[in-house]
This record gives C-alpha cells, sequence and structure tokens, in this order.
C-alpha cells in the first residue's frame, strides 16, 4: 500500500506519465506499475490510461500529508498530537483508530484516510467516501471518568467542527442536533463518537468527522440526502484539505479538554446561537415510532427538547435522530 501512495504521489500532478518512467523512480518493473494502477483502479481511484502517452489523473490533486497537517497546526495542537495516520483506504478511520486503541494507542492519536469503504454514519448509515474529495478523520481521546459521562461531547465537537468551518468563511453553516452541519439545509458535515470501555472506568473514545469538501458528481449519486459541500459554498475549487485537517484540530483538541474540564456548560451559549432546529417543526424518530412537536433547543446536559402534544419531552444522544419536517 505505501508504494501505491507514493505512485499516486508522482500523479497527484495531473500530468501524464510513462509507465517506464514510474517504475524507474520507483524501482519496479513497468508491469508491476501497471499492475498496482490497476489495483488502484478497482479500489475506486479514477486513473487514466492512455496508449502513448501513459497514465495520469484526471486533474491535480493535493493529498494527505502528515507533515503538512502537523507544520499547519497551532503549537498547542502540535504538543497534544500524538501520531498521524494517513491511510490510502480503509473501511472507516473510527474502526482503524478503535483497532489502535485497543492495542494500546495514547490519546491524540488521530487517523485520515484519502477513501473509506465502509464509511459509518450515526445507526449504521453509509458516509460515501471517495477518493482525495472529503475529509475523513479519526481522533483518539482518552476519558477516566467512563463513557457515562459523555453526554454532549457530539454536541461539543460539532461546536469546534463549525468554528473550523467558520476560518474557511463558510459563515451559513449551523447545527443540527445531536452530530450533524448543515448550510442552507444541506448537510455539510457530520460527528460520529464511538466508546470502546466501561460505562464508569477508563474508556476510549474515537471521535469521527467528515466533510464534504469537493464531492464529485458520480459519488453523490448515492447520498440520500440533499448534501453540500465546501467548494461548493466558498466558490472555491483548490481548498487545501490538509489544511482543514489542522483547523478542525486546532479547534477539536482544546474543546474535549475543556469539555472534559467543565462539562457542556461552556459551550450552551454557543450551541443555542448556532441551533438550527430550535423553534422549528420536528418528527423525531425512535425505535418505537415517530413523535411529533416543536423543538426547544437542548438542556443542560445535551438533551434535545421537544414540546408534543403531550407536554414538553426530552431525548437524550444515541436514542432519537431528527429530520426537519417538510
Amino acid at each position: 500500500m505505501q508504494l501505491r501512495r507514493r505512485l499516486l504521489q508522482l500523479l497527484s500532478d495531473g500530468q501524464f506519465h510513462s509507465g517506464e518512467a514510474l517504475g524507474v523512480t520507483l524501482g519496479v518493473s513497468r508491469m508491476a506499475v501497471w499492475k498496482h494502477l490497476k489495483a488502484l483502479r478497482e479500489l475506486g481511484v479514477d486513473c487514466e490510461i492512455v496508449r502513448g502517452k501513459g497514465y495520469r489523473l484526471p486533474a491535480a490533486t493535493e493529498l494527505l500529508d502528515d507533515a503538512a497537517i502537523v507544520a499547519g497546526a497551532n503549537a498547542g495542537t502540535r504538543s497534544a498530537l500524538a501520531a498521524v495516520d494517513i491511510q490510502l483506504a480503509v473501511d472507516s478511520t473510527n474502526n482503524r483508530l478503535r483497532e489502535q486503541a485497543l492495542q494500546g494507542a495514547p490519546a491524540g492519536s488521530v487517523c485520515l484516510a484519502e477513501m473509506q469503504h465502509a464509511g459509518r454514519g450515526r445507526h449504521g448509515r453509509a458516509w460515501v467516501s471517495p477518493f482525495a474529495a472529503n475529509l475523513y478523520l479519526s481522533l483518539l481521546w482518552r476519558s477516566t471518568a467512563g463513557a457515562a459521562s459523555l453526554g454532549g461531547l457530539s454536541l461539543v465537537t460539532g461546536i469546534a467542527v463549525l468554528r473550523s468551518l467558520h476560518d474557511f468563511g463558510v459563515d451559513s453553516a449551523g447545527l443540527k442536533w445531536p452530530n450533524d452541519i448543515l448550510a442552507d439545509s444541506a448537510k455539510l458535515a457530520g460527528i460520529l463518537i464511538d466508546v470502546v470501555g466501561e460505562s464508569s472506568g477508563p474508556c476510549a473514545v474515537i471521535i469521527g468527522v467528515g466533510v464534504n469538501v469537493a464531492m464529485p458528481q458520480p459519488a453523490a449519486a448515492n447520498i440520500d440526502q440533499t448534501w453540500t459541500d465546501l467548494q461548493t459554498l466558498t466558490g472555491h475549487a483548490d481548498i487545501s484539505r490538509n489544511r482543514l485537517a489542522a483547523r478542525l484540530l486546532d479547534h477539536v483538541l482544546p474543546a474535549v479538554a475543556e469539555f472534559e474540564a467543565q462539562g457542556l456548560q461552556p459551550f450552551l451559549e454557543e450551541w443555542h446561537r448556532h441551533d438550527i432546529v430550535s423553534g422549528r417543526d420536528v418528527d423525531l424518530r425512535l425505535a418505537t415510532g415517530v413523535i411529533r412537536g416543536t423543538a426547544r433547543g437542548i438542556d443542560a446536559g445535551g438533551a434535545l427538547l421537544v414540546d408534543t402534544a403531550a407536554g414538553r419531552r426530552r431525548f437524550v444522544s444515541g436514542e432519537v435522530s431528527v429530520r426537519i419536517a417538510s
């Protein structure tokens, strides 16, 4: 897989390269180059092959770079990072980081991937993850307080993601309880929290963030909801995913540290300010059915408050998904 990453780096300029020249640079045969490119195409990489010209990616492509991400982060982030693991393809970055957590990886470990083949949203929904188009990032945090203390973590992470998007000039985005960032009623980013450990003892927390950066239309055909991306919102086609990853870590790491020390309270006012669900008629899908009502923000514990025909009710993270009623 490492050789394939090196091959992609050579092709990332968007220019044609002959199999012979690639083989010389990589120290392999021209046939080996062809086999690796064939494998990359089977993985989902759109690589052009033109007789007499060679191989190229359809356009110049910025690949993820651990050194660039670390260099682009602030000093506090760099001191908090344990490792930045960049993969060409994984089932999901959360799954890979979960495996590393079980093997003793320290807090501050980060995993990113150019593509995911089984990217996940909440309740097992698929997260469409085409090659080198969007950002798929997971961060490992270790808590001594236990899983029971993590209520509100997805909300805090959402605020941190929103702050990072503001750094890119995206001011129209808002927060949809419990783990989505929307812009103009379309999904821009999502958060997935996985926990490994006991409810009242030490646990590993994997914080997954997916951001649509420049979603290709063919891949978008597999998305079952309204979506948008940074390219559309900003009008810029050259948004750096490495810079975005650095900004995300700059905001997520201190937000998680503040949440661990003080809980959700310091974030409530900011959540209410960016809450796009509050005051809206909503349908809440539970395992037992659908509840209709009007959202009334969140309480001090991060639960969603909904005024229903039977009175105000409280819904906690992980038990309900919210859909803004049409």
